[in-house]
């Protein structure tokens, strides 16, 4: 099993309110996607010819975050396909779910700029996340 991603909040990321700005919240689950892609398929992986590419989010707010919060970024295995599959995302403070969201990610060869079929290896290890 893999720890969710923690997620170090910066003075930066708040609006007006004193909440993480809405916008930060993609951020946050490119940071946790980025994190578990690591332990799935390791750091050489070549992303460059069997990488991804995000076609869609959707991020429910459902509690503000602070500066002194904690969140952790919980990553799950919703859908998988030939060429596409959807990740879901729970943030999490003072394990209270405060956020939900999914992403759309297609695979794709940056260098002949394609869609590809999502790799059996990455296939396998997203199967770890159902």
């Amino acid at each position: 099993m893999i720890s969710p991603a923690r997620i170090f909040v910066r003075l930066t990321d708040l609006d007006i309110l004193g909440h993480v700005n809405n916008a930060l919240y993609l951020t946050y689950f490119e940071i946790a996607r980025m994190h578990y892609f690591a332990e799935l398929v390791g750091t050489e992986w070549n992303w460059m010819e069997e990488g991804v590419v995000l076609v869609k989010n959707e991020v429910e707010y459902l509690k503000p975050i602070v500066l002194n919060d904690v969140p952790y970024v919980k990553v799950s295995l919703i859908q998988l396909g030939t060429k596409s599959f959807t990740m879901g995302y729970e943030i999490t403070v003072n394990e209270e779910i405060v956020t939900k969201g999914t992403s759309v990610l297609v695979g794709f060869n940056s260098k002949t700029q394609s869609t590809i079929e999502i790799p059996e290896k990455m296939k396998n290890a997203l199967l770890q996340l159902a």
